[in-house]
């Protein structure tokens, strides 16, 4: 059976990633695995500081610092340890029984991705450990885009205080290929069974995208969604901002990265500018 899969790194946005995780999962009837990487980057010394020195001395030091890299090691096996045991104590206590907690060696993108064929949907805080000192309201995670470029599965991406959607969600709808497998998914999937859906779509209100429109919420409606629909003209990302706080929802739905990365160059990725703006959580539609 494929997993929630929820990654911690000890941020403060750790425990709201296993909130996200067990509200999937109580829908999803899936098992949780809590993922925690030890990236040697994180924790090696990365500072040559032999410089000139003589050959004795800088053989003395070298060792010193391979010590240093050792007891480093070890302080962050601990310690991932800790934090993957808190973690499986929270989901315990939304009465899952069905999780477990791995904890692997190497680049976090490359340990995430590996374990994609196992995962029916990715959690991940927006923002990381390196953002707990300095926080910045508009920065995300910085292996968060190249996960979300690679993901085979759907990604939920939690901020701060995480809060259960119990009403309504966006489902932001543009009429490509892509966006209306999308949201064939989400009418067949259980996981936002009984919140309304308001299906939106930002554009010009031509003919073509008002059947479009009107097509995607008969599909909805067919699954038995209750659905409210509009059009916006504008910016995208503003334009679904501002719905969102307009309307009071709790979680908007979406694809990821329609673009090619040279036409993001020019004209910016309205997949990030969402994910760095965005009041709630966002699930993003592989």
């Amino acid at each position: 059976m494929k997993k929630i899969l929820a990654c911690i790194d000890g941020s403060v946005i750790s425990r709201d990633v296993c909130d996200a995780a067990c509200w999937v999962s109580e829908f999803v009837k899936a098992p949780i695995e809590v993922l925690h990487v030890l990236d040697k980057s994180e924790y090696q010394s990365s500072s040559n500081l032999s410089g000139n020195l003589a050959a004795g001395s800088r053989e003395n030091l070298m060792e010193q610092l391979a010590d240093l890299d050792e007891q480093r090691a070890k302080i962050a096996y601990q310690h991932g340890a800790l934090m993957l045991e808190n973690a499986l104590e929270r989901i315990h206590s939304f009465g899952i029984n069905e999780a477990e907690t791995t904890q692997m060696h190497g680049y976090f993108v490359d340990c995430v991705l590996d374990k994609m064929e196992e995962t029916r949907v990715l959690v991940l805080g927006r923002q990381g450990m390196h953002h707990d000192k300095i926080q910045t309201p508009f920065s995300i995670g910085k292996h968060l885009t190249e996960i979300l470029r690679a993901a085979t599965a759907p990604v939920l991406v939690t901020l701060q205080e995480f809060r259960e959607p119990k009403h309504a969600f966006l489902l932001a709808y543009d009429g490509s290929e892509q966006s209306a497998s999308n949201l064939n998914k989400i009418a067949r999937s259980p996981l936002l069974k009984g919140l309304t859906c308001h299906l939106v779509m930002v554009g010009d209100a031509s003919d073509d995208r008002k059947q479009q429109l009107s097509d995607a919420k008969a599909e909805l409606e067919s699954h038995g969604f209750n659905v409210v629909s509009d059009l916006l003209q504008g910016e995208v990302h503003y334009s679904l901002n501002q719905y969102l706080r307009r309307n009071n929802l709790e979680l908007l739905v979406m694809g990821a990265y329609g673009h090619s990365r040279i036409r993001e160059f020019f004209v910016g990725s309205n997949t990030t500018r969402m994910i760095s703006t965005s009041d709630v959580p966002i699930l993003i539609m592989r």
